[in-house]
């Protein structure tokens, strides 16, 4: 799991997830729609919806814009049909990429993710060549200020959580898909709140990295994938070392 939570903390650090509200709103409404249209507009049937809705509030996402989205998901008002794609390649350093995309043309989302993996001397990998060495989870962050590790670890683990751990002032809470639900309710019902949460990808292991430049390379190419506007989220499993996320977090 540390992999994963150091590239959260490095995704922020080197300000990877734009900040430009616009195209927060964008990502938002896409992921709202996809929500609401798989599940449903009722936010108390559909925690998907509910999580989504709670990451908007937090981004000042105003109220309009959420109310719109999950009615076009539903079908209540005409829009543009969304669906989501992914696409699968490496890096250097043998790094996995999964890249999520939720667009409205799959030919130009396909035409322009190819065309920034060639502007890196790489190609798509073949469909299901790397995903099947990444596992679909919940994962839920809550800052370990705000309850004792034994307090939630009872919670989480009764509401059938799998794995919680202390990661850098965070605990991370893993779960299977089937019980994410629960977990977030418990964590509801005992008014404990995350400080985020959603159904991820994690990698059955990681690729270390301890090398500055290697690390920069992939980040800059993550970075170029992540500006996309159709691109929603990019999975990897470069576990970067203390050592080089240090040297990063001080350019």
């Amino acid at each position: 799991m540390s992999g994963h939570s150091k590239w959260k903390t490095i995704q922020h650090k080197k300000g990877l997830i734009d900040a430009k509200r616009g195209k927060i709103f964008s990502r938002l409404s896409k992921e709202l729609m996809i929500a609401a249209r798989q599940g449903g507009a009722n936010p108390d049937s559909n925690i998907t919806l509910r999580t989504i809705i709670a990451k908007a509030k937090a981004a000042n996402m105003p109220g309009d814009n959420v109310d719109r989205a999950i009615k076009k998901g539903a079908g209540e008002l005409e829009g543009t049909v969304m669906e989501e794609v992914v696409y699968e390649g490496f890096a250097d350093g043998g790094v996995s990429l999964i890249v999520l995309a939720i667009t409205d043309n799959k030919k130009r989302a396909a035409a322009e993710i190819r065309h920034i993996f060639n502007k890196y001397g790489k190609d798509l990998a073949a469909q299901n060549s790397v995903m099947r060495s990444f596992k679909r989870k919940g994962q839920i962050f809550v800052e370990s200020s705000t309850v004792s590790e034994d307090k939630l670890m009872g919670i989480v683990l009764d509401a059938g959580a799998e794995d919680m751990r202390d990661v850098s002032g965070e605990f991370e809470i893993v779960t299977e898909p089937a019980a994410y639900t629960k977990v977030i309710e418990a964590l509801e019902k005992a008014n404990i709140k995350t400080s985020s949460s959603e159904i991820t990808l994690l990698p059955d292991t990681y690729i270390p990295v301890s090398d500055k430049g290697l690390a920069s390379s992939v980040l800059k190419f993550v970075g170029d994938l992540e500006d996309n506007d159709d691109v929603q989220n990019v999975y990897t499993n470069m576990d970067m070392s203390d050592e080089v996320m240090k040297e990063l977090e001080k350019d």
